[in-house]
């Protein structure tokens, strides 16, 4: 569900679109990175008003299809005209970075504005948020243009284990824009769909445990998943302090790192994030964007059991990269296994299931409690919401709890703190984290793993690690995969450059087909 009245209508945006093909002296919006628009802001082929008309063009002519985006910010042209008139006085800041650049923010992420934020479900409309989550201020300080909400797995993908990736009570179903009927991933679905389609140029997404690698992977866009901390997590609807962070979803490498400079740092409303301070690199992410960074890096390849995961046209595309990144000047360290690897990747084996059901219900106690208004303020409330309203067809047909259920919900509430049972499980988490992961990356003196797809998402969960995803080809259907790139906490400047490197070597990516 898009909210259209404050913008334009579908026939306006259409006469925008022939507008721009005039105005804009044959310049493309679509595809266009982020230093291409600040090209084009600079040289007055492009303004950052015609920008958003653009984009909620394309976004009211497929959403109804792709369900990316759940609702447009009804103040978006009016930032626009801002930063154009900053622009034109040359403002501090103006024509760099993000200045008069849209972003979508998945609903889970608060805004303080006209916007609502309710991670997709209908017991959240209407709720006040007390600020600006502590990313919001940063892109706005950076002079973005917050352009709407992306769709998600309703409450990240933590109501229910029947859901299907992408679905929500307020965004309906999210679709692969490349396939139409494969599966778009989780659970910051809209944001990776929204920005393969063109809907904008960058967006942000929020991990617990694979919501930013997994629907990179399955939309063909770059998701970077940084340490936990580096990103504050105020104001963002909560899983686990533990394992939540909040990064961005782009087309190319070079845009996920201005966005990421633009959203670390320290945010006194996140205590994490002082500790996590300590590994920003002066200068910021931008300066790792080298063309060789490949060289001299370790890789180490983690076969077992992550192929096994992978389809057959995944598997060989994996070994051709495996060249690319030798002859990048790269050393492949091949053959690799992780200690306890099947136990890291069953999150019941594990303890990351037991330790997040609990965490949930704290956290999210917590957050509801600190809103302005809500119609909820506690899981409990939630809960009973759901079942109250089984007898308004409209809604209960949308939140579709017949079908899908709240079983996580359930088990959340059943929870009563940080016992003995979630002691021994995040007591097991850091052992299966310390002799695994980190034990190989040390011993091996790695810089990175490498692995096909987002299977790797658990060990970098459990462990507070940061990973990327970069396009990685296509099956013979069309569908996307990716392979990513995992470190230890803090070398994000590491991963960026092999990433990076990556990147430019292929430049696999291509736009989406919409097949059916």
């Amino acid at each position: 569900m898009v909210t259209k009245k404050p913008l334009s209508s579908s026939l306006f945006s259409s006469l925008i679109f022939f507008l721009l093909a005039i105005s804009c002296h044959a310049f493309s919006i679509r595809e266009a990175s982020i230093s291409d628009l600040q090209l084009a802001f600079k040289q007055k082929k492009l303004t950052s008003r015609q920008l958003v008309e653009f984009y909620v063009g394309e976004i009211h002519g497929l959403n109804s299809v792709l369900k990316g985006v759940i609702e447009l910010n009804p103040d978006a042209l009016y930032q626009a005209d801002r930063a154009d008139y900053e622009r034109r006085v040359r403002a501090p800041g103006a024509l760099v970075g993000l200045h008069g650049i849209p972003i979508l923010l998945k609903d889970n992420i608060a805004t303080k504005d006209k916007m609502n934020t309710t991670a997709g479900s209908f017991a959240l409309l209407r709720s006040v948020v007390p600020r600006d989550a502590g990313v919001v201020a940063k892109l706005r300080k950076s002079g973005a243009i917050i352009l709407g909400k992306a769709s998600l797995s309703e409450w990240a993908a933590f109501r229910s284990l029947n859901a299907p990736n992408g679905f929500s009570a307020r965004g309906g179903q999210g679709k692969n824009p490349y396939v139409l009927s494969d599966d778009p991933c989780g659970s910051s679905s809209g944001s990776a769909i929204s920005v393969a389609a063109n809907f904008v140029a960058v967006s942000l997404g929020t991990e617990t445990d694979g919501s930013i690698l997994c629907p990179s992977n399955a939309n063909s866009v770059v998701g970077i998943k940084p340490t936990v901390g580096l990103t504050s997590r105020a104001g963002v609807i909560p899983i686990s302090p533990r394992q939540d962070t909040v990064g961005p979803i782009c087309r190319t490498v070079s845009d996920a790192v201005i966005v990421l400079d633009a959203i670390v740092g320290v945010d006194y409303n996140d205590g994490a994030t002082q500790e996590a301070s300590k590994y920003i690199p002066h200068g910021g992410y931008k300066q790792f964007l080298k063309p060789y960074g490949l060289k001299g890096k370790r890789l180490g390849i983690v076969r077992n059991p992550f192929l096994g995961f992978a389809s057959k046209a995944e598997s060989q595309a994996f070994e051709y990269h495996l060249q690319t990144l030798r002859q990048g000047g790269s050393v492949i360290v091949d053959h690799l296994e992780i200690a306890n690897i099947n136990a890291i990747l069953n999150s019941t084996v594990s303890g990351e299931a037991i330790a997040l059901l609990a965490e949930f219900k704290i956290s999210l106690n917590t957050y509801l409690k600190d809103l302005v208004a809500s119609p909820v303020r506690t899981l409990a409330d939630v809960i009973a919401f759901n079942q109250k309203f089984a007898d308004l067809v409209s809604i209960w047909e949308q939140e579709k709890i017949n079908e899908f259920g709240q079983d996580i919900f359930l088990l959340a509430q059943a929870t009563n703190g940080i016992g003995k049972i979630e002691k021994a499980a995040l007591i097991n988490l850091e052992r299966l984290t310390r002799d695994g992961f980190q034990k190989l990356m040390r011993y091996y003196k790695l810089d990175a793993l490498v692995t096909p797809g987002a299977g790797f998402a658990p060990v970098l969960a459990i462990g507070g690690f940061p990973g990327i995803n970069v396009p990685a080809g296509y099956d013979d259907k069309g569908v996307p995969f990716g392979i990513n790139f995992g470190g230890l906490k803090g070398t994000e400047p590491k991963l960026i450059q092999i990433a990076f490197g990556f990147e430019q070597a292929t430049k696999i990516r291509k736009p989406p087909t919409f097949k059916a």
